[in-house]
C-alpha cells in the first residue's frame, strides 16, 4: 500500500515522499480502515516540514525535499534518519476487524478516528478510539472530525472550567474560527475574533459574528480594547504564537478592565487575565510587551491534554456531538482534493504549507 512519510536527513533536509509499505494487520482489539480523506491541518505541517520552507523545496523521487533552517535544526535530532508516517486525523471505511466483538461491530462502517498515518491508503486504529459516522455522512465531510472541532469544544469547555465567561480567538477566519463563531453563536457565548484582512471581516460577520477587528488595520489597539470591554473576554486562544500579538491581548484585556472599573491596586487591575498559545503560524519569538499589571498568564493549549483533564466520559460526548452537526455547526471546507502524490508536488507543498486562510487541502488516498 502507498503511504506518506517524512524524513530529516543527517544533512539537514526535510524529505516528504509516497512510500510503498506492508499492508498492516489489526490486533484483536483493532480496525483495518480504507483511507478515503485525510485533511493537512496546520498541526500536519510541523511532522511534514520540520521547519523547513516548503516554497524553496525542489523535486526528488516520488517527493520533496528542502533545507531546513538552522535555527530549526536544533529540534530535529531524534528524528534524523527515521521515515515517519504522516496525517492526524481522517475518515474512510472499515474493511477488516480484529476478534474482540466491539472491532467485528464496526466492520462495513464509516469511522473518522485520528492518531497518525492517516495519509495511508490503509491504516490500523484502535475500535474505541473510532467514531462511527451516522448514515449518509460521507469520509469526506467526516474527515475533519477531531482536530478543528474538540478544539472548539475544548477551548469552550476551557472557558468554563476557569470561570471566564467569554472568549477571544485569533486567526479567526479559519474553518475552526468558523465553527468557533457558530457554536458561541448558539450558546450565546460572547467571542472577539481577531483577523488580518478586512474581507475576513466581512466573511466572520455574514456567519452572525457581532465582535471582528483587523489587526492590519491603524486602530487595532483600540477596537481591540473597546471588543473586549463590551464582551469582558479575559481568556484568549493564539494561533499565531509568534509575534506580539499575545502580549497586545493582554495589554488590550488590561485596558478594557480598567476602563470598567475593575478593581484593582497599583499593580493594575485584580482580574486574571489568561492567554493560551495553540498554533504557531507566527514562527518568531513570542514578544511581551508587560504592560498588562500582574494578574495574567500565559501558556500552551493542546486538545489532548483538555481530553484527559476532562475524561474519557465527558470526551465521549463531545464526540457524539461532532458525529451529529457535522453536516451544520462543524462542516469543513476544503479548497483542493488531491491523492497522496499530489500532495508531495512542489506546487502543492508550497501552496498548503502557507497556512493561507481558506487554502484547506483533502487527500484521498485511494485516488
Amino acid at each position: 500500500m502507498l503511504q506518506m512519510q517524512s524524513t530529516v536527513t543527517a544533512d539537514g533536509h526535510a524529505e516528504l515522499a509516497v512510500a510503498e509499505v506492508a499492508e498492516p494487520a489489526p490486533g484483536p482489539a483493532e480496525v483495518l480502515i480504507r483511507v478515503e480523506a485525510a485533511p493537512i491541518n496546520p498541526s500536519d505541517l510541523g511532522l511534514l516540514f520540520s521547519g523547513a520552507d516548503m516554497t524553496r523545496a525542489e523535486a526528488i523521487e516520488g517527493g520533496v525535499r528542502a533545507e531546513i533552517p538552522a535555527e530549526a535544526q536544533a529540534m530535529i535530532g531524534p528524528r534524523i534518519g527515521r521515515s515517519l508516517p504522516c496525517g492526524n486525523e481522517g475518515a474512510g471505511v472499515v474493511v477488516g476487524a480484529g476478534d474482540d466483538l466491539a472491532a467485528q461491530a464496526l466492520l462495513g462502517k464509516t469511522v473518522a478516528t485520528w492518531g497518525g498515518a492517516m495519509y495511508s491508503q490503509l491504516k490500523v486504529s484502535r475500535a474505541d478510539q473510532c467514531l462511527v459516522l451516522h448514515d449518509g455522512t460521507t469520509p469526506a465531510e467526516g474527515a475533519s472530525c477531531f482536530v478543528n472541532p474538540l478544539t472548539v469544544l475544548g477551548m469552550i469547555g476551557t472557558m468554563r472550567l476557569e470561570g471566564h465567561t467569554a472568549l477571544a480567538h485569533t486567526a479567526a477566519a479559519s474553518n475552526l474560527g468558523q465553527m468557533l463563531q457558530k457554536v458561541c453563536t448558539n450558546e450565546g457565548i460572547p467571542l472577539v475574533n481577531i483577523v488580518r484582512r478586512e474581507e475576513h471581516v466581512d466573511l466572520l460577520r455574514g456567519i452572525g459574528a457581532t465582535h471582528v477587528v483587523n489587526s492590519s488595520a491603524d486602530s487595532f489597539a483600540d477596537d481591540l480594547t473597546a471588543a473586549l470591554k463590551d464582551t469582558g473576554a479575559t481568556l484568549a486562544f493564539d494561533a499565531t504564537g509568534g509575534g506580539r500579538l499575545a502580549g497586545q491581548l493582554l495589554a488590550s484585556m488590561e485596558a478594557a478592565l480598567a476602563g470598567a472599573g475593575a478593581a484593582g491596586n497599583r499593580y493594575g487591575t485584580a482580574t486574571h487575565k489568561q492567554v493560551y498559545i495553540y498554533g504557531g503560524l507566527e514562527r518568531g519569538p513570542t514578544v511581551l510587551d508587560r504592560a498588562f499589571g500582574m494578574a495574567w498568564g500565559l501558556g500552551g493549549w493542546l486538545l489532548p491534554i483538555f481530553l484527559d483533564r476532562v475524561g474519557p466520559e465527558e470526551s465521549e460526548k463531545l464526540r457524539q456531538r461532532v458525529a451529529d452537526e457535522i453536516k451544520t455547526t462543524f462542516a469543513s471546507s476544503y479548497s483542493k482534493v488531491v491523492s497522496l502524490t499530489g500532495a508531495v508536488s512542489l506546487e502543492a507543498v508550497a501552496d498548503y504549507g502557507r497556512m493561507a486562510t481558506g487554502e484547506k487541502y483533502l487527500i484521498n488516498p485511494q485516488s
